[in-house]
């Protein structure tokens, strides 16, 4: 009588690593969240030494209709931006369908969107600031003045460190012979840091804006 003997099974586990590439991004935005609470902290301690009143009439010469408006199109290239990342996620590099159909639009579309949204908002802060200077107020007229540049300015470059960004990730879609991994992975974590940024933005605007 013969007998057989069943091998042991055999359980494979996946192990399932974090993305360095999206770990690195996030740390790194942790300490640009450091910085820019520095900026908020200089700005209330300036803002306590002048007094509420003399801040208030300093205030009083910003537009706030037209940084309201500007701030919109920051808050809208955002949403592009998200559905930029639903596109890359489901590996769709580029529109399926007419110009016309945002529906079928892909990961190119929705990008250059928000990078074109993102111009326009860093075009209205320039001419928000020239409009500032006639009125008198530059970095050097008075505490009021150089917190503003200093904080809306830095605010304003990592706007534009994010334009390069999303040229760079277009640039790298338009190149790839397949639209993988790589590619999407980029898209992501570039979304990670227009997201910072436009947040960061909001909490500006309050402050500065409605806060006064």
């Amino acid at each position: 009588m013969s007998s057989t003997t069943a091998a042991p099974s055999t359980t494979f586990v996946q192990v399932t690593r974090p993305n360095t590439l999206s770990i690195g991004v996030i740390v790194w935005l942790s300490s640009e969240l450091m910085f820019f609470a520095g900026l908020f902290a200089m700005y209330f301690t300036h803002r306590a030494v002048a007094g509420p009143e003399a801040w208030a009439d300093s205030a009083s010469v910003l537009n706030l209709p037209f940084s309201a408006a500007n701030t919109t199109v920051l808050v809208l290239s955002s949403v592009a931006c998200q559905m930029g990342v639903f596109a890359a996620e489901r590996f769709q590099p580029s529109r399926t369908g007419s110009l016309f159909n945002v529906a079928r639009w892909g990961m190119q579309e929705w990008y250059t969107l928000t990078f074109l949204m993102g111009a326009v908002f860093v075009s209205g802060q320039v001419t928000e600031y020239a409009e500032l200077v006639e009125h008198g107020m530059t970095i050097s007229s008075g505490s009021y003045g150089s917190v503003f540049y200093i904080t809306t300015g830095f605010h304003a470059l990592h706007v534009i460190g994010g334009l390069i960004a999303f040229l760079f990730v277009l640039g790298r879609s338009f190149t790839a012979k397949r639209f993988g991994h790589l590619e999407a992975g980029s898209a992501v974590v570039t979304s990670y840091y227009w997201h910072f940024v436009d947040v960061v933005w909001i909490a500006l605007f309050f402050i500065i804006y409605i806060l006064r």
